[in-house]
């Protein structure tokens, strides 16, 4: 069976969703997705990115169309509350899902949510094929996609004072942070946050990335819902800031966590 998997969205997003795409695995599966998660599809036979297909138009063209029909089966979270892309599409074998948790959820964390989406058995860990070693230091990131989750700069820099471990930065490109360590390619930096004996970050894609490379992590949250969008691995602590307020976590809430 040929089988196409559509699945947008960002970083973080697209890892708690690992375990549900790689559960709908056939004998060749395709995956449209965008080109920053594209090197995160070890399942894949192809991954390519969602953006080059000219799919994301009002309506698909003709190309795009005969190139879905090749299809036996195409599962989608890009488009489901789109009425003209769902009619476009009406005749082939396709099933869409919702790309994202809908709020009071009751708690149901969104690697299960997707799982129950595809009929899959929930608990499971989203994780990477990336070999884990001890290169013995400390991994920040003191970034997220919203300012309003990121723990203030000032405590990382505390942390990083007391770490027993020497200690690297890690930033995104569009992040400020000289001397940061940044790959271009997501699947790179996944293989080396492997080397690292802990990570330390907020509720970002790159906590999750750190949690699937099965490195133990300390997951700072404040306004977003830990119980639905906390990072899981093998060994991951979840701190979250007192009524969601990140800059009411002090540094000495943080640091036993860092000792140990």
């Amino acid at each position: 069976m040929r089988r196409l998997l559509i699945r947008p969205g960002a970083i973080g997003d697209f890892i708690v969703s690992l375990p549900a795409l790689e559960h709908l695995r056939t004998d060749y599966t395709e995956l449209w997705t965008t080109a920053v998660n594209a090197p995160l599809a070890r399942f894949a036979d192809a991954a390519i990115s969602l953006y080059d297909t000219g799919i994301d138009h009002p309506a698909p063209g003709g190309k795009v169309l005969e190139r879905l029909a090749a299809f036996d089966s195409i599962v989608s979270w890009y488009g489901a509350n789109r009425p003209e892309f769902r009619s476009a599409l009406r005749g082939l074998p396709v099933i869409f899902h919702a790309a994202l948790p809908p709020s009071g959820t009751g708690g149901t964390h969104a690697v299960d949510f997707y799982q129950q989406q595809v009929g899959a058995l929930p608990g499971v860990l989203p994780r990477l094929p990336v070999e884990r070693r001890d290169g013995k230091f400390l991994a920040i990131h003191p970034f997220s996609g919203s300012p309003k989750k990121n723990w203030p700069f000032e405590r990382f820099e505390e942390l990083a004072e007391h770490s027993p471990l020497p200690v690297h930065w890690i930033a995104g490109p569009e992040e400020d942070l000289p001397g940061a360590v940044r790959f271009d390619n997501l699947w790179d930096l996944a293989q080396w946050l492997a080397g690292a004996s802990l990570y330390i970050g907020n509720d970002s894609g790159i906590t999750h990335l750190a949690a699937a490379a099965g490195v133990p992590v300390v997951a700072i949250f404040g306004p977003t819902d830990p119980e639905v969008w906390a990072p899981r691995g093998v060994d991951v602590q979840v701190l979250r800031a007192p009524h969601g307020r990140m800059e009411s976590l002090a540094t000495d809430q943080v640091l036993p966590y860092l000792r140990r």
